[in-house]
């Protein structure tokens, strides 16, 4: 026989039962017992189903909570196995454009996954606060206590929620992503220090030619930065990197040694040929940096008459008097200056060159600008003959056609620069070589003895005397063999 259970009764079979007793003890006792009797049983018979009332929304509560319980496991379950699949997603050998798709979908899943868990979390929380609210009202005394503030309803917006788990997504992966590119940042930064602390330097020439002849008349040394045999970097992608880790003056010193080893092999070439190159902000802006490379210029002061150092016309226009005391230093040693990267012509010609400036490079935009009628204190048409008046030469650079070529004759330009003429060449390595050193004179044989004159009546001198073979030494084995024989 099953046992009994109090649950499978419905809460009301108590009430009806205790008046179905009440009644029937009515009918069957007297009078004033029967009344009293039926009274209490029917209110017996109440109370029981409040209890059964009671004890069944108790267990409701209780089933309730443990289903929340058990749909929270899942959805963590779920969270992890979505979490394990997106790794799983990750590691497979798939293309971009092929995983995206996939990652799109377990986003998806994801935030679905945290919205489901959020509300449940809601709900769990509402009914403990319920239930803490219900604790109070019971446990206060009913004459003291002040009428219960009503419970906050909180308002469950599916969609408010989605939005805000997607937010925090989105949150997560720019982090995420902002620590990759600077994960990315510090590796190249570290490739480039390398690079330059193992002196992978290289300079390539770009020709400066005489208009309208074309003919060469210099090079300007651009650097270039090499990271393996196949990966050769331009200097607006490694300069800031080097600049910020303060290896400017360092670039510059292995710089200014190559385009000296230039101005060697220019040397000795026909042409008055020179070779320019630059500085980075940084060494203009210290003036040790600057001693350091006045140091190398006076050591090889025989090779600075064709060397050119450019300077930028913001630099010049800023500079101390600590570095322009440097710059009066190598004016004297023979180093010539050019004024570079114009951002206007207000320029004094005869300032320019008491300050060692020989050329000024500006760009062929910029003269154009000024002559197609902007207004400036020089023209652009008379810049080359105000500047060639205080032995100042005027180059355009950046020239990029043959109508500018044009152009540039017509101002009156004498030099030019440009990939119109030439892109920047790698130099042979024969350059950087060292010179051979001078052969030397080869040694004047030793004369054959002379002969004495023959005198008649005298005799012949002795010859010299054949000297004497020095004795062998033998073995004690071989002397004692031939004893025996």
């Amino acid at each position: 026989m099953a046992p009994f259970q109090r649950n499978a009764l419905h809460p009301l079979a108590s009430a009806v039962t205790g008046l179905s007793v009440g009644a029937i003890a009515a009918l069957l006792l007297p009078a004033p017992l029967s009344t009293a009797l039926g009274l209490l049983l029917a209110g017996g018979g109440w109370l029981g189903s409040a209890w059964l009332l009671e004890r069944r929304g108790l267990a409701q509560r209780e089933q309730v909570l443990a289903a929340i319980g058990e749909v929270k496991v899942r959805l963590a379950t779920n969270a992890i196995r979505l979490d394990a699949l997106s790794k799983r997603v990750e590691q497979m050998p798939m293309r971009d454009v092929d995983a995206a798709p996939a990652r799109a979908a377990i986003n998806e899943l994801t935030a679905e996954v945290g919205l489901l868990g959020d509300l449940i979390h809601q709900v769990a929380t509402t009914l403990a606060d319920h239930d803490a609210a219900i604790a109070a009202v019971q446990s206060r005394a009913p004459s003291s206590a002040p009428p219960p503030a009503p419970a906050p309803v909180v308002v469950v917006d599916p969609e408010a929620a989605r939005q805000e788990r997607l937010r925090v997504l989105a949150a997560e992966r720019a982090e995420a992503a902002r620590q990759a590119e600077e994960q990315a940042a510090a590796e190249r930064a570290a490739v480039i220090s390398a690079a330059l602390s193992e002196g992978r330097v290289e300079v390539h020439l770009q020709p400066i030619v005489q208009l309208p002849q074309r003919r060469t008349r210099g090079y300007e040394a651009l650097v270039r930065l090499r990271l393996d045999e196949h990966t050769l970097l331009l200097p607006h992608e490694f300069l800031s990197v080097i600049e910020e880790r303060g290896f400017g003056p360092t670039l510059d010193a292995l710089v200014l040694t190559r385009a000296l080893a230039i101005a060697r092999h220019l040397g000795s070439k026909e042409g008055d040929l020179f070779v320019s190159c630059n500085f980075s902000a940084a060494t203009w802006s210290s003036s040790k940096a600057l001693a350091t490379l006045s140091r190398i210029l006076e050591k090889y002061r025989e090779h600075t008459g064709h060397l050119i150092i450019e300077m930028p016309q913001s630099v010049f226009r800023g500079l101390d008097p600590t570095s322009l005391g440097l710059l009066g230093a190598m004016s004297a040693n023979g180093v010539r200056f050019a004024l570079d990267q114009l951002v206007d012509l207000r320029l004094d010609p005869t300032s320019l060159f008491d300050r060692g400036i020989r050329f000024v490079k500006a760009p062929a935009t910029l003269l154009m600008e000024h002559a197609e009628g902007a207004t400036t204190d020089i023209a652009a048409g008379d810049l080359s003959t105000l500047l060639a008046r205080a032995s100042v030469v005027l180059i355009a650079d950046e020239v990029g056609d043959d109508p500018t070529v044009a152009d540039m004759i017509d101002l009156g330009v004498m030099m030019a620069q440009g990939l119109v003429f030439s892109p920047p060449r790698p130099v042979k390595p024969d350059v950087f070589a060292e010179p051979a050193p001078p052969a030397a004179a080869p040694e004047p044989s030793p004369e054959p003895p002379r002969q004495a004159a023959e005198i008649v009546g005298y005799p012949a001198p002795p010859a010299a005397p054949v000297p004497e073979a020095a004795p062998q030494r033998q073995s004690f084995r071989s002397v004692l063999r031939r004893a025996s024989a």
